[in-house]
């Protein structure tokens, strides 16, 4: 049974930044593509990035240059750190694992 479970959500202000933290279980971690995806209010869930098992990253453009996906395989995390955040980045975000697991998510708000 794959877990994966979201940490780190909150509130926080344009321009500062959050890091969102997922543990993973029920699998073997170090062999699987793992990613955050995201889903706004009235808008379609959207991959925000995404970490191969050999380390290859993708980002969206959206998020391209202020976020950073890392995997620590000993630890079973993948991690998503975000900078720079825009009121536009107010969503849950969710763990992902390839090619159809997905956590419960969690609630980002960028809000002054």
């Amino acid at each position: 049974q794959v877990q994966l479970v979201e940490s780190g959500g909150g509130l926080v202000q344009p321009g500062g930044s959050k890091t969102l933290s997922c543990a993973a279980s029920g699998f073997t971690f170090r062999l699987s593509t793992m990613g955050w995806y995201r889903q706004a209010p009235g808008k379609q869930r959207e991959l925000v990035a995404s970490i191969s098992w050999a380390s290859n990253t993708y980002y969206a453009d959206s998020v391209k240059g202020r976020f950073t996906i890392s995997r620590d395989n000993a630890k079973n995390t993948v991690s998503l750190q975000m900078n720079s955040l825009k009121p536009e980045d107010t969503a849950v975000y969710y763990c992902w694992r390839a090619a159809n697991d997905w956590g419960q998510g969690t609630q980002v708000t960028v809000s002054s």
